[in-house]
């Protein structure tokens, strides 16, 4: 069986007086359709599990949003909004603005099992094959970095000794900069960083390792 959580009661009656009862009528679809789900709080916000995320909603000042984890999957098929920032049914006011019980009950049934045959979100995949392909694309160090690690020794060993992830890191950081200024400013911080042998992302990783 699954389990159910204090704190999505907490997160309900807390809720505007309009949104509580939608909120508490997605729950018993969602436990309707998946008996085993977990009920837990993600990103401040209930969410629901089943061999993985499965769906979770979320209460704002004037609507409600309901959202599948792999909607995109096959929710389309059943008229869903598609409006990721609204969840997939549109900004929901009412319990009537919610396709019938019976239709939802069954998309819980399949968002189930999706995840009991692992099978992965399309955004996900997308994702996925977006960063192996970022991965595989050879690095092109910028003019400006090379430049400024011409006249840096010790920055442009402690470069070249990283690893090709440890320097995308840095050209990837510089190039994201959308203003000269800012770009100039990460620039030198690079300098500064390699100099003292640190990655990019030196803070969190030594956060990870007291952790």
């Amino acid at each position: 069986m699954g389990s159910r959580d204090s704190r999505v009661d907490a997160y309900i009656s807390k809720a505007a007086p309009f949104a509580q009862p939608i909120l508490a009528h997605l729950r018993e679809v969602i436990h309707a359709g998946c008996p085993e789900v977990v009920e837990t709080i993600k990103w401040s916000r209930p969410f629901f599990d089943f061999n993985g995320p499965l769906c979770g909603f979320a209460a704002f000042k004037a609507h409600c949003a309901f959202m599948f984890w792999k909607g995109e999957a096959f929710v389309a098929s059943a008229g869903g909004a598609q409006d990721q920032a609204m969840g997939q049914f549109g900004r929901l006011t009412r319990v009537a603005d919610l396709p019938p019980k019976r239709t939802l009950v069954a998309l819980v049934k399949k968002a189930a099992t999706l995840n009991a045959e692992g099978v992965k979100a399309p955004w996900m995949e997308a994702r996925a094959k977006k960063r192996e392909a970022r991965v595989a694309a050879p690095l092109v160090v910028p003019k400006d970095l090379a430049a400024a690690l011409k006249t840096h020794r010790r920055a442009r060993e402690a470069f070249e000794a990283f690893s090709p992830s440890h320097r995308r890191e840095y050209i990837e950081w510089i190039d994201g900069a959308k203003r000269p200024e800012t770009r100039a400013r990460r620039l030198a911080t690079t300098v500064e960083q390699l100099v003292d042998g640190k990655t990019q992302n030196w803070k969190y990783e030594a956060r990870a390792k007291a952790d």
